[in-house]
């Protein structure tokens, strides 16, 4: 099972990176830009390692999601706009 591996590195490696990007910053949003990244990376190779995909398969499930985010961050951006009219 090689999701449990990469979750478990990456929960620790965010929480590591979060610490020290807080204590320097001090403001919330990098955290949430990282927690995003490492989400993201995580549910993506847990349906590669649990469907077991190929090269088309994996290439096929990074794209996919890289566009729905795209669109979801777009949406986002203009419902929620930045305040500023």
């Amino acid at each position: 099972m090689f999701y449990g591996f990469l979750g478990w590195v990456i929960f620790w490696l965010t929480l590591v990176l979060g610490v020290i990007i807080f204590a320097k910053k001090r403001k919330y949003y990098p955290l949430f830009y990282l927690i995003s990244a490492a989400l993201y990376v995580y549910t993506a190779g847990f349906m590669i390692d649990v469907y077991n995909f190929g090269k088309l398969g994996i290439l096929t499930t990074l794209v996919v999601s890289a566009v729905i985010f795209m669109i979801i961050g777009y949406y986002l951006s203009k419902v929620l706009g930045d305040g500023k009219e």
